[in-house]
């Protein structure tokens, strides 16, 4: 079944160095309760094992809200885990593998920076798309960038729904007005905030303020 939009518009992604020394599960509740309905646990540091673990604790926490719980990477954990379903970068598995594997329900969020990647990503079987960076990013900072004009380029290509990512913060998010995006991925801007549950609120205003009118979503 494909994704909703509207459960694009602002998307939560994890960050333990953001969360420091506050209790994980406790920020992410705080993130929940501001509206985010999707987020992505990205646990780069974890063996599988653990991953899955907590992936499984995490989606106890988001069913309470019901939200969707992805898992960053790692398909088998999210499967084991239960999760929503798992986004993926050009060097993990592929789109096409992880659906023969996992079935129709899953959903598969996949990174394109460029047409082709996008449509090849579609055309194998992801339920949307990761486009990115927009903006330099505090916690990935060799992220290739990529310009409003290219996001629209990617965006327009696909029938898939395609979110932002990469440096995105309640100050710039309005630059993303009109360029086609479901949504906003989120990491430092909620998770680093000092009061997440408040500053999450604000940010899923604008989003839905900024997204909300977009044609596509």
């Amino acid at each position: 079944m494909p994704i909703k939009p509207e459960i694009l518009r602002i998307y939560a992604i994890t960050d333990a160095a953001c969360i420091g020394q506050r209790d994980f599960d406790a920020a992410v509740e705080a993130a929940l309760r501001g509206g985010v309905r999707i987020l992505q646990l990205r646990e780069k540091h974890l063996d599988e094992k653990a991953l899955t673990e907590k992936a499984r604790r995490i989606k106890a926490i988001c069913a309470r809200y019901g939200a969707l719980l992805i898992v960053n990477d790692n398909y088998r954990a999210a499967l084991e885990a239960g999760a929503d379903g798992v986004h993926v970068g050009a060097s993990d598995a592929s789109v096409a593998e992880i659906r023969r594997t996992a079935g129709e329900n899953f959903l598969i969020g996949a990174t394109a920076k460029t047409v082709a990647q996008a449509q090849a990503a579609q055309a194998a079987g992801a339920d949307y798309l990761g486009v990115g960076a927009l903006f330099p990013s505090p916690t990935k900072t060799d992220a290739i960038r990529v310009t409003a004009q290219q996001f629209r380029e990617i965006a327009g290509s696909v029938t898939i729904p395609a979110v932002a990512i990469g440096g995105i913060s309640y100050e710039n998010l309005p630059e993303l007005r009109g360029i086609g995006a479901a949504g906003a991925a989120l990491v430092s801007a909620v998770f680093g905030a000092a009061d997440i549950e408040s500053e999450t609120r604000k940010l899923h205003t604008r989003c839905m303020d900024v997204f909300g009118t977009s044609k596509r979503g």
